[in-house]
């Protein structure tokens, strides 16, 4: 153990030698703080040695903290490992550590692991890329929206998002309407907001029927994203959803749409016992450039929210 010191005449790093190889797990685990503390290259050899051998759990995961601040690729690669340790809390440390990193050359480092046997591994190396904005891991991040863990293509979309694939766009379609997973099914129907035409219309309106709330919320929102005008009947649906959520998203939608059909719903929308849908449902008639909304706006300038109040005086100044 004491050879990884050979390397290195820094006395600050031998003068930690007895602490850093201490039986005491809690005094190592210090060390290592006051070691990396130093930020000597030295130090990294190490720091990788202790993550991948010392015998203590708290050790390790100490160690795969520390590395956070460093991306060198035999740093990046040893944390790649450390995912695979038997300890959740080494995982855990690593994988955060991981998803801290902005180098490109990490991103190298990190990208096959995404194709490794274990469903963590998978995760956590998705998650790290989908940081990055590693634009090599797109074919990866394709393949894995089969992958079996619903985790895994969730974080693959993430990847997928974050790197605007608009050639993505058919499959984020597929899992939007046809994932098992709930929280698949909205991670999709957000990234499905990368478009720029009407294509991805049918999938967001069918998520807007989806059985889960958070679907339909996100359906909501992504289609004021789109900004197609064609995507406005739907969002007036929307507004009597039984989830009051879902009724916000569409209708700051439908204001950022600037859907005249919507004025009658909106209208309904204001005075809403929900404080919030009424502030949203103010600020979009001011968006609407529509007269008919100002005798209502009007008539809400008393509302007992100060929120309201102010969205209606915003909608008002537009509209006169």
């Amino acid at each position: 153990m004491t050879s990884l010191f050979d390397v290195t005449d820094n006395d600050d790093i031998l003068a930690l030698q007895p602490r850093l190889t201490d039986e005491d797990a809690g005094v190592r685990r210090i060390a290592l703080i006051d070691l990396a503390d130093l930020e000597e290259p030295d130090g990294l050899l190490w720091l990788v040695d202790r993550l991948a051998h010392d015998s203590a759990e708290e050790v390790r995961a100490e160690a795969a903290r520390l590395l956070e601040a460093w991306e060198d690729e035999p740093v990046v690669e040893a944390l790649c490992q450390a995912l695979t340790d038997h300890s959740p809390a080494v995982q855990a440390a690593a994988a955060q550590s991981l998803s801290l990193l902005k180098s490109e050359a990490a991103g190298r480092v990190i990208l096959p692991w995404t194709g490794h046997a274990d469903i963590g591994v998978r995760i956590a190396a998705f998650r790290a890329l989908r940081e990055l904005r590693f634009p090599q891991a797109a074919p990866a991040a394709l393949l894995a929206l089969d992958d079996h863990d619903a985790n895994v293509r969730r974080e693959a979309v993430g990847v997928l998002g974050w790197l605007k694939q608009l050639d993505a766009l058919p499959a984020l379609a597929r899992l939007a309407s046809d994932d098992p997973d709930t929280d698949v099914r909205r991670a999709a129907t957000g990234a499905l907001g990368l478009a720029s035409d009407a294509q991805v219309l049918p999938a967001l309106r069918q998520a807007l029927q989806d059985q889960a709330w958070q679907v339909r919320e996100e359906a909501a929102t992504t289609l004021g994203k789109v900004g197609h005008a064609d995507a406005g009947a739907a969002l007036v649906e929307a507004l009597g959803d039984d989830y009051w959520q879902v009724r916000l998203r569409a209708t700051r939608s439908l204001g950022r749409l600037r859907y005249a059909p919507a004025l009658d719903a909106l209208i309904e929308t204001l005075g809403h016992r929900i404080s919030n849908l009424r502030k949203e449902a103010a600020l979009a008639l001011g968006e609407l450039n529509e007269r008919g909304a100002i005798a209502p706006l009007l008539a809400a300038q008393d509302d007992g929210d100060p929120e309201v109040r102010k969205a209606v005086r915003i909608a008002l100044s537009q509209l006169q």
